[in-house]
């Protein structure tokens, strides 16, 4: 049986191996053919985060996650390597989730002007906090996330046969605590995706060519996050899946649905929050963002239960 299970650990570990080097290659490809944009024009600056000048708001905000990313991750690091979780009580997985998305929940308020640069400042710093585009961001995804925790993971419950077996308060049948995870796994995901997205936008001339890269790239990247979080959280044993070689490979592509919409949604909110001249005419509010966040998350969840209804799976919502 030890033989079968190595063999069949091999074989999926071939497959992915395939299926990310096709997918790296066909990027690659499109890449090389691609035409960049002159550099004799001062507009088409390639760079992976916004506009210090022009767009200093998401500058502030893409800054201070991709700064604060590191941190939750060692400390999530350290807890799966030590196997610390092995001591946490429900309460203390709820402590933990909350404090790591704390920063990034606190953030428009203590820290609007966050960056790099000392020298800069953040409009958002000058706004009432609830006109702060740090503080919508937040709201955007915060909302997702709870779209995503209260429903989607349901789907995960159903269709891959998963389960979270910890200790937990549970809110319809998920940890609470995941509710904070997902806050701020997803607010690196989005910076990270924004930043790829926006490197393709500033370094290559528009054309059929560029939007062939653009939507590939939408696709391998929601893949590949979704990849990533299924491997590496293998070694957290109270996360489990009927079948996890096929989590791997094909729950991965059903993972990356919610991507597919929320990465190039979230990288053209609130675009023109720091433009005067906006063609949009008016301010997004919170309500507006609530309303966008709500909308993208019916968008998915009518994606995820398609995929179900082809695999003739039943949905069941709640206690299990």
């Amino acid at each position: 049986k030890m033989t079968m299970d190595n063999d069949h650990e091999n074989d999926i570990a071939i497959t992915m191996a395939m299926i990310l080097s096709t997918l790296v290659a066909i990027l690659v490809g499109l890449i090389n053919i691609q035409d960049k944009e002159s550099t004799d024009n001062a507009t088409s600056k390639s760079t992976y985060f916004p506009c210090p000048v022009k767009q200093p708001s998401k500058y502030a905000y893409e800054k201070f996650c991709a700064s604060y990313s590191p941190i939750w991750m060692s400390v999530f690091a350290v807890i799966v390597a030590f196997q610390l979780y092995e001591s946490f009580t429900a309460a203390t997985y709820n402590l933990v989730c909350l404090g790591c998305a704390l920063p990034f929940l606190l953030q428009p308020m203590i820290f609007p002007s966050a960056s790099l640069n000392s020298k800069l400042e953040s409009p958002d710093a000058k706004r009432p906090i609830y006109e702060r585009y740090s503080t919508k961001a937040n709201l955007w995804l915060a909302v997702y996330s709870f779209i995503g925790n209260y429903w989607y993971t349901h789907y995960f419950y159903s269709v891959l046969k998963a389960s979270y077996t910890m200790p937990a308060t549970r809110l319809n049948n998920v940890p609470i605590a995941m509710y904070f995870a997902t806050h701020f796994y997803f607010s690196s995901y989005h910076v990270f995706s924004n930043a790829c997205l926006r490197k393709i936008k500033t370094t290559f001339k528009l054309g059929w060519k560029r939007r062939l890269l653009y939507v590939s790239t939408i696709i391998v990247l929601s893949y590949f996050t979704a990849f990533m979080e299924t491997l590496t959280i293998s070694s957290f044993p109270y996360y489990s899946f009927e079948d996890r070689n096929m989590a791997y490979s094909i729950g991965s592509a059903f993972y990356g649905i919610y991507f597919l919409v929320s990465f190039p949604a979230f990288l053209e909110f609130d675009e023109d929050i720091d433009n005067e001249e906006s063609p949009v005419g008016r301010k997004i509010t919170l309500w507006d963002t609530f309303v966008q966040s709500c909308g993208y998350g019916m968008i998915i969840l009518c994606l995820l239960d398609f995929v179900r209804l082809l695999t003739g799976i039943p949905l069941i919502v709640g206690i299990i």
